[in-house]
């Protein structure tokens, strides 16, 4: 299976000390060289990244197709329109990513789309955690992930927590 990230659902899975979760989950994620560089810059917030640099399974890659890069770059951030790119062109069976407009043009170019919920919802499946809702609450509270009141109340109906 072939994985791309953007920055956010990496950083905020650092942020609580879930990394590791991706791996159990993914076996191995790439990353474009903007990404890991953006993930790296945590470090200025005091962030503590040792997991990260010491996650082997989470590789960088390059991205190929700078033009694509730069013509989606005027609707998205640098991490997005990398990560999109890559996961075209490595040919992703999923991109991990949490924008609401980075998800809609990755669907639109034929891209599997799936957000840290649903990373989250993998793992519930997966017997690696027992419920969602703690650790979206946990994401909400320490790495200010932002998820809507509805679509946590919906999550929570669905998963039956």
């Amino acid at each position: 299976m072939i994985v791309v990230s953007d920055t956010s659902p990496i950083a905020n899975l650092i942020q609580v000390g879930r990394l590791d979760m991706l791996r159990e989950v993914f076996q191995e994620v790439l990353v474009p060289p903007v990404v890991f560089e953006e993930i790296m810059e945590l470090s200025h917030f005091g962030i503590d990244l040792a997991e990260f640099k010491q996650a082997a399974w989470i590789k960088t890659h390059p991205v190929n197709d700078i033009g694509k890069v730069r013509n989606l770059m005027r609707e998205l951030d640098a991490g997005e329109s990398n990560a999109i790119v890559l996961a075209q062109e490595v040919v992703a069976d999923w991109i991990l990513m949490d924008e609401r407009a980075g998800t809609k043009i990755a669907e639109s170019m034929g891209l599997h789309p799936i957000g840290l919920v649903g990373v989250l919802i993998k793992a519930k499946e997966k017997k690696l955690i027992e419920e969602v809702i703690p650790v979206v609450l946990e994401l909400r509270e320490t790495a200010g992930f932002w998820i809507s009141d509805k679509f946590l109340s919906r999550i929570k109906h669905e998963l039956g927590e």
